[in-house]
């Protein structure tokens, strides 16, 4: 996806070819647009009001619905739904250093840290927000669920459940990057007013790569408190939601995009996942794919892309060919005398291994008679021994003397010993038994 998202905008928007459906879950109302996006421009085909859903039976208002698309030929499709505000936790985090591939994994691990809903079980999905920022939606499951029994009763076949953020953006970016202040910062504010009064306002910057809130204030104030959210000039001009929608060619008079352009958006961001696709909630297995005969065009677009590239690279690749051809024979040609140089080396170190081990054992002998040699001197008389155990690294002494705590000192003061400890120690009568270990000092 990130990777779509970085296509040149021409290119894009040869490659923009897809219908969707959005719905948004009013609060009594469901909202359903329906588009069709050609590299030539956007089309909508419909737009419908299903009034009071929760209040009907849903078999019943699910039947107007699907008179609906028969009536605009769309029945194939699965729609993309707008969850409602209430219902999703929307969090924008930041992954610098994290691949495109770990990202879901790197947000899957600070999961419980992005939600207050606790132990309760969630329903999480994310997308791209530019740079190395990811846009998270999250849902209680209980919610979910209680959606997908709603449109399962109903009959509407569901692909995706996403948030307003995550739509607009993705609808934003069908056909290229976002639009622009005049004034060059990179950064814009648009806003809408809905029937029921509520301002929705949507916003990018260098600070705040996504911005979307709903609020119940004058729009007037509204734009101050967004503006500053996003570190923008307060000067800075807000613009309608729709200017900065992908300007559909044909719309219905029903269609009024200044008045509720999110089912729009949401129908954008699921007519073309496979260039700006939204977050998406709806867990696996209640996703129902649409009709797979939109991918077609583009398909045969991209494969005619593909081979325009390769008739770019064919000469290359020959000569790439035939430069390991010549590589191929002269390695074989070497081939043997390498062979016989690294049959030499192995033997070299073969010889040179045995040489050490040699060496290695002409030097123990002698450092366990040196050894033997300095415990006689230091154990002198009336000092016996009737033990001595000589390993590589230690020397293990049972024996009898008058006062045996000296003999760790006269020990440790040696060269070739040190570390050493009584093992055991008893008195009887006049003389003490031992029982001393000692480390021997590594040999210069």
């Amino acid at each position: 996806m990130a990777g779509a998202l970085s296509l040149p905008a021409n290119l894009r928007r040869l490659l923009a070819f897809g219908s969707g459906i959005g719905i948004e879950i009013g609060a009594e109302d469901l909202e359903v647009a329906v588009a069709r996006v050609r590299p030539s421009g956007v089309q909508v085909l419909g737009r419908l009001t299903l009034p009071r859903y929760s209040e009907r039976p849903a078999g019943e208002w699910g039947a107007d619905y699907q008179r609906f698309l028969k009536t605009v030929g769309m029945s194939h499709l699965s729609a993309t739904v707008l969850l409602p505000r209430r219902d999703v936790i929307v969090r924008q985090i930041a992954l610098p250093g994290v691949a495109s591939k770990d990202r879901e994994a790197a947000i899957r691990f600070q999961l419980d840290s992005l939600h207050p809903y606790g132990d309760a079980e969630v329903c999480w999905g994310w997308s791209p927000a530019g740079g190395s920022s990811a846009l998270v939606g999250i849902a209680r499951r209980e919610a979910v669920d209680h959606y997908v029994r709603l449109f399962v009763e109903a009959g509407i076949a569901i692909s995706t459940f996403t948030f307003s953020a995550a739509a607009l953006h993705a609808a934003i970016r069908l056909n290229g990057a976002a639009k622009t202040h005049a004034n060059g910062n990179g950064g814009f504010l648009a806003m809408s007013v809905a029937a029921t009064g509520a301002v929705e306002v949507y916003g990018e910057s260098a600070a705040r790569p996504v911005f979307s809130a709903e609020f119940e204030l004058a729009p007037e104030r509204a734009a101050v408190l967004a503006l500053a959210e996003l570190r923008l000039s307060p000067e800075t001009p807000p613009l309608k939601l729709q200017e900065v929608l992908p300007a559909p060619g044909i719309n219905p008079v029903a269609n009024d995009l200044s008045r509720n352009a999110l089912p729009y958006a949401t129908a954008l961001a699921g007519a073309c996942p496979q260039l700006a696709s939204a977050a998406n909630v709806l867990p696996p297995e209640h996703r129902r794919a649409s009709s797979r005969a939109f991918f077609i065009p583009t398909v045969v677009l991209t494969g005619i892309l593909l081979l325009a590239v390769a008739a770019l690279i064919v000469y290359s690749n020959y000569a790439d060919r035939q430069y390991l051809r010549r590589l191929d024979a002269e390695i074989a040609r070497l081939e043997p005398q390498a062979r016989r140089a690294a049959a030499l080396d192995r033997a070299i170190d073969n010889a040179r291994a045995r040489s050490l081990l040699l060496d290695q054992f002409r030097t123990l002998t002698r450092g366990d008679l040196d050894a033997l040699n300095e415990l006689t001197k230091l154990l002198a008389p009336p000092v016996w021994t009737s033990s001595i155990n000589l390993t590589h690294d230690s020397v293990r002494i049972v024996g009898e003397a008058p006062q045996a705590a000296p003999l760790l000192k006269l020990l440790d003061s040696s060269p070739l010993f040190q570390n050493s400890e009584f093992q055991q120690v008893s008195r009887s009568g006049t003389v003490e038994s031992f029982q001393i270990r000692a480390g021997r000092r590594p040999r210069p």
